[in-house]
């Protein structure tokens, strides 16, 4: 199943996307947060949505679609765990995860406007594969760890490097604006996928493609990071794991290149669907 949330931001309605469109499923009555993704939330919309696909109406064309899950408890994210994207920046391949938190707050939707923070400079872009996380997972053994992926999603990990890497303190100062995480346009199960070490992700700014990399160069791959963060946190159903991007960003560039207002920033990868956000100054 392919999952979309919209309507107007704060007011969210669930939905479904297939070959025929965008539904909207309220009528199921439970939007797509931590509760349910516990409570096997996909398997009994699954049967659902097989009992009420015709009585479900069509959402309008244009209509604006917000984060493809309901706020998670937690972002996560990876740090360079692409190897051109390690070597870009000036950083050794790392041997174990860089792992930093996003503020949950930068969540918006895949079409909302980029606001650039207050005092920003160097607004910079990441094209990456977020991971939804189906059921609580502590101490998960590797060989387990996709028992407990709900899900994958397109998510765009805006970062303001100066406030990141030039402020002291962790990585979080920069990656937590408001949104600064475009997640969708939907949620896509592990089924829709083929094969997620095998998926092209790319992004342009205005235009010019800026990131075209692929997950098959993940340093650590999927089943790792939920076994590896399992041991230091507790994941909870409809947190999000975002596992780092491939080489491409402003940061990385001689001269480095960063957003202004009016910049158009489009992203995708395989299976995911595209996402495009606009730039707009901070008001």
């Amino acid at each position: 199943m392919k999952l979309i949330r919209f309507g107007l931001p704060g007011a969210e309605k669930p939905g479904v996307v297939t070959d025929a469109g965008m539904f909207d499923v309220s009528a199921f009555g439970e939007d797509y947060g931590e509760k349910f993704f516990e409570t096997d939330g996909l398997t009994r919309l699954e049967a659902w949505w097989s009992a009420n696909a015709n009585n479900c109406p069509q959402v309008p064309a244009g209509t604006r679609l917000g984060a493809a899950v309901q706020r998670p408890s937690k972002i996560v994210c990876i740090g360079l765990n692409y190897a051109d994207h390690a070597r870009e920046t000036n950083a050794q391949i790392p041997a174990e995860p860089i792992v930093f938190f996003k503020s949950t707050s930068s969540l918006v939707g895949p079409n909302d406007n980029l606001v650039i923070p207050r005092n920003s400079e160097k607004t910079d872009w990441e094209v990456e594969l977020a991971v939804v996380i189906g059921k609580k997972a502590s101490y998960v053994d590797e060989k387990d760890a996709m028992d407990y992926v709900a899900g994958y999603c397109l998510h765009n990990d805006y970062s303001e490097r100066a406030f990141q890497l030039e402020r002291g303190g962790q990585w979080v100062k920069g990656k937590s604006a408001d949104t600064f995480a475009p997640l969708g346009p939907w949620m896509a199960t592990k089924d829709e996928i083929a094969d997620v070490d095998n998926m092209r992700l790319w992004l342009t700014v205005n235009g010019q493609k800026m990131q075209d990399g692929n997950t098959s160069n993940f340093i650590f791959k999927v089943p790792f990071l939920v076994h590896y963060l399992s041991q230091f946190m507790t994941l909870l159903p409809g947190d999000v794991i975002s596992t780092g991007t491939p080489a491409g960003v402003g940061l990385g560039m001689n001269p480095q290149v960063y957003i202004k207002p009016g910049d158009v920033i489009e992203l995708g990868i395989d299976g995911l669907g595209t996402s495009k956000q606009t730039a707009v100054a901070y008001k």
